[in-house]
């Protein structure tokens, strides 16, 4: 699959991937068709990718990670073990995913890491840290330069440090007002008593 550049190959064990001339590819490594994996990408064993994802440049994963249909993670992201993405899902430019919460350079903790579960359709804003351990919700959304510390609830709006919740985020990608419609889709949404969001159903 070259582009106009020839900058991209195909590898036989992958059809219908676009890989970049300068990614690197480990064995045990299974990736969907329709994805592409852009310059200096490297994808280590035992990586599970599904089909339509994007990895820009400079992008890390695994060993040990799973990434669902349609992902689009941005340059500089390392995705550790224990990561688990599901379909949809948006990483920024430059966000992180810690995989041991009290690391030391003199201490072995391989054995500690913590899995972070990534619901469908979340969106990660560049820079935001998602300390190892927290699950994130579907169609969350965590603003650039969070700092997330505890699991985040389907359809949050997350921002600070700490992260907290200011407000809520439709399906689409959009703030939702008191109303809770969705301004780009008109579906509407309601407040559970325990505090989550759900979709009203039509």
């Amino acid at each position: 699959m070259a582009d106009t550049k020839g900058q991209m190959r195909e590898d036989p064990r992958f059809p219908g991937v676009a890989i970049h001339e300068s990614a690197y590819v480990d064995h045990d490594v299974v990736i969907g068709p329709g994805s592409r994996i852009w310059h200096f990408v490297h994808i280590l064993p035992k990586v599970t990718i599904g089909k339509d994802c994007i990895f820009g440049q400079n992008v890390m994963i695994g060993p040990d990670v799973k990434i669902g249909d349609g992902c689009k993670v941005q340059n500089n992201v390392a995705l550790y073990a224990g990561v688990e993405l599901s379909d949809d899902v948006f990483c920024g430019p430059s966000c992180v995913f810690t995989n041991v919460n009290n690391p030391r350079a003199f201490v072995s903790r391989k054995d500690e890491f913590r899995r972070t579960p990534v619901g469908k359709g979340a969106s990660i804003g560049a820079n935001a840290t998602i300390v190892c351990g927290h699950s994130l919700g579907a169609y969350c959304f965590i603003a650039a330069g969070a700092v997330v510390t505890a699991d985040v609830p389907d359809f949050a709006l997350m921002a600070g440090v700490p992260a907290r919740r200011i407000g809520w985020m439709s399906r689409e990608g959009e703030k939702l007002g008191p109303d809770l419609q969705c301004p780009r889709t008109g579906e509407h949404y309601r407040e559970t008593p325990d505090g989550r969001l759900e979709i009203v159903q039509k």
